[in-house]
């Protein structure tokens, strides 16, 4: 029975990770598409609207059938609109408003960090050290990925923004983890996204106001390092792949793995995002970068390592609380 379950762990776990680096994979593919629009003329925050309100669209079948959810968690899916979709987008872009992309970048992505501390100081959860050392070089790479020596400048508001990007992206990661260790039975991950994508695309409609887009961009042909792609195409891309795919990976492998895993794992966005450019946008890679961007692979492998340890809600007699090492049916080993 023990070697079945552990099979069974391994193999979830190798799922779960393989969802995360395709979620990754995914979401670092929408700068690249985006950036020929942007250039062409649409606000970077319609482009932000046109993403999340496509994908609210295409997941609204799914919200139909899961309607319920409504009823049965009603603030869980308000969290995962606010924070996880329309939060995380809004902080982020008002940060590059006032401090540069690769600062903004850096801190949005100390989210990892706050996740750790959440279970630690929050939850009362033990954190392996694996999770912690992989957050450390995560960090520590992505300095060198966006080179954030280049712009380094300080703004107060522009870094409470970033921060701000940071915890929305740590609820990200918590609020996907909702119900998977509980007796409860957890939300349908797709449900969730799909009620976090609608309140999401609510709230950027009145940040963004789309009513004073400039439409034309997506009916005529942008340009992409020298290449005439089709408007429309690039924003099925960001939809489709940045959006549904990315965000409905990444929340079943947090289901798989544990958000403090997840979320390491995640930092390879900024990896993937600057090779895509490099290959499709013409922008060269420095050997900073190259060697961050390794630096980053080694910090996701060192935490994909951790197992994350659950504690029993009930003390034992000496009135210390007993750390729970064996994950429930429903979740593999990190």
């Amino acid at each position: 029975m023990s070697t079945s379950k552990g099979i069974q762990g391994d193999r979830g776990r190798s799922v779960g990770l393989t969802l995360a680096l395709v979620s990754a994979l995914a979401f670092g593919g929408s700068g690249v598409a985006a950036k020929p629009l942007i250039v062409a003329g649409l606000d970077p925050l319609h482009v932000v609207w046109l993403r999340v309100a496509g994908a609210a669209l295409v997941m609204l079948p799914l919200a139909w059938k899961h309607r319920r959810l409504l009823v049965q968690r009603p603030a869980l899916l308000a969290g995962f609109g606010l924070f996880a979709v329309a939060g995380v987008q809004a902080c982020y872009f008002a940060a590059i408003s006032r401090i540069p992309v690769g600062v903004a970048l850096l801190i949005e992505y100390l989210g990892p960090a706050l996740v750790l501390c959440w279970i630690r100081f929050v939850q009362r959860r033990h954190v392996t050290r694996a999770a912690a050392v992989g957050v450390v070089l995560a960090v520590g790479g992505l300095a060198c990925v966006v080179e954030v020596w280049a712009g380094l400048s300080f703004d107060a508001i522009g870094v409470l923004l970033g921060l701000g990007a940071a915890v929305c992206q740590a609820g990200y990661f918590i609020l996907g983890d909702h119900g998977s260790d509980s007796g409860e039975e957890a939300p349908d991950p797709l449900g969730v996204i799909a009620y976090g994508l609608l309140i999401g695309a609510a709230v950027i409609t009145v940040i963004a106001r789309p009513w004073s887009m400039d439409w034309s961009v997506l009916t005529s042909s942008v340009d992409m390092n020298g290449s005439s792609v089709y408007g429309l195409w690039l924003l099925g891309w960001i939809v489709l792949l940045a959006t549904v795919l990315a965000y409905g990976t990444g929340v079943v492998s947090v289901r798989r793995l544990s958000p403090q895993v997840a979320g390491v794992v995640a930092c390879l966005e900024a990896v993937v995002a600057t090779v895509l450019a490099w290959i499709m946008l013409g922008e060269h890679l420095s050997a900073p970068q190259i060697v961050g961007g390794a630096v980053v692979l080694v910090g996701a492998f060192i935490a994909q390592s951790a197992t994350p340890v659950k504690a029993v809600p009930d003390p034992v007699a000496s009135g210390i609380a007993q750390d729970e090492t064996a994950l429930s049916p429903s979740r593999a080993d990190a």
